[in-house]
């Protein structure tokens, strides 16, 4: 397979795929990929642990199932989460461990045949790719004047993939009926909550291992028809902006869009997609806010939703009440502020010293309350417990890890 990947099939068209699917090296690959993700158990209870104990026994059977034709998936538990900085929830499909390890299969086998035409301005879930890639896009572009951002939101994207069309352009590619039908047989499995069964019409459940290749190959198309059209798109799965040099660009790039995705069977938010001229408003991407300063410098920010969701965290680990010691707490905070600040690094330097502020205000409010004192972990607290007794103490601060970080190397 990997020559034929490197030569290509004639056609284009793969007929003989599944017994890659069930191979015993293939379906054990998917279980460690599976385990590693540590995800929550499906509609049978069955934990990642549980699936390991028998693992051999799981696997074959898992493989004489798909290997007869046997093999159908278990409905789908659906859970509800909360949306980043709203008071709105989102869907969440959780497989059984099984049927994930079967997905991961199907995923490692078809992955590299759609892999190889997807466009390079597609970052979301591909191999080596990330947001911090399509972050740096974006930066460079607008740094070099493409300053009008079609800022694109498909509603409910996942939830609204039509199974017919997805399944053809899955046929321009892979022609074995025994896969096609297994990728069907996940489009549609059931759907369980609290409310009941409901059948799969549309969509790809967030959370099943293979939605996330589904999705790209359903916008792939859309990503070459923005490229030949001469449109600077930055795409995250179902995320992406068009970066534009005029307003009259971005109209047009707007309408392109329009058309596309009425004719593919989705919508855009009809508030949430906008034409932005950066140099006068910001925009969001990717976690990420971008704005122009006075002087034409792009600023990068964290957006309102990730600023809120980390707010949100650092007030749930540094409750007044909390019994355990400052070392213990400050070390959960450290957990939060360093993953934070992973990704959030490249944000404008004033974003830090507030945010710092803020963590030990809370952590004075903490030893405040265990003296019996009153007040918000301000005036007298801080010169009770300065800075330093923080610092000293271990707590991580995002201020001084920026200028560290801003540096250039050594040497």
């Amino acid at each position: 397979m990997l020559t034929a990947l490197e030569q290509g099939v004639k056609g284009g068209v793969w007929f003989s795929l599944m017994d890659k699917v069930y191979a015993e090296g293939n379906l054990l690959a998917a279980y460690h990929q599976v385990d590693a993700n540590e995800g929550a158990p499906g509609v049978d209870h069955i934990t990642t642990e549980e699936f390991g104990r028998d693992l051999d026994r799981n696997l074959k059977k898992l493989a004489e199932q798909m290997r007869a034709g046997t093999y159908v998936p278990q409905d789908i538990r659906r859970v509800w989460i909360p949306k980043p900085g709203t008071n709105a929830q989102r869907p969440l499909g959780i497989p059984t461990v099984r049927d994930r390890v079967a997905q991961g299969a199907l995923l490692n086998t078809i992955e590299p045949i759609f892999e190889r035409e997807f466009s390079e301005h597609s970052y979301g879930f591909r191999p080596g790719l990330g947001c911090k890639d399509g972050l740096r896009e974006v930066d460079a572009l607008l740094k070099d004047g493409y300053h009008f951002v079609v800022d694109a939101d498909l509603k409910s994207y996942f939830d609204t993939i039509p199974h017919d069309a997805l399944m053809a352009r899955i046929r321009e590619r892979i022609a074995d009926g025994r896969v096609l039908t297994l990728v069907e047989s996940f489009l549609k499995a059931g759907i369980l909550s609290e409310l009941g069964r409901e059948e799969a019409w549309m969509g790809a459940p967030q959370g099943a291992v293979v939605s996330p290749l589904l999705s790209n190959i359903y916008l792939n198309p859309l990503d070459h028809l923005m490229a030949r059209e001469g449109m600077r798109m930055v795409r995250y799965a179902d995320d992406f902006v068009i970066l534009c040099r005029s307003r009259e660009e971005a109209e047009r790039a707007l309408r392109l869009v329009q058309d596309w995705t009425a004719s593919a069977g989705l919508s855009l938010h009809p508030t949430k997609t906008r034409l932005v001229d950066v140099r006068e408003e910001e925009f969001t991407f990717l976690g990420y806010s971008f704005s122009t300063s006075k002087d034409g410098q792009i600023r990068r920010w964290p957006g309102k939703k990730s600023l809120t969701k980390f707010k949100e965290t650092i007030r749930t680990k540094t409750r007044r009440n909390r019994g355990e010691s400052l070392k213990r707490i400050i070390i959960d905070v450290n957990e939060t502020t360093r993953g934070w600040f992973g990704y959030f690094k490249h944000s404008y330097r004033t974003t830090f010293p507030y945010l710092d502020g803020m963590i030990r205000r809370r952590l004075r409010n903490i030893l405040c309350k265990r003296l019996g004192l009153r007040g918000m972990g301000n005036g007298l607290s801080n010169r009770r417990w300065p800075n330093a007794y923080f610092t000293e103490r271990g707590l991580f601060r995002l201020e001084t890890a920026h200028q560290l970080a801003c540096q250039p190397p050594s040497g």
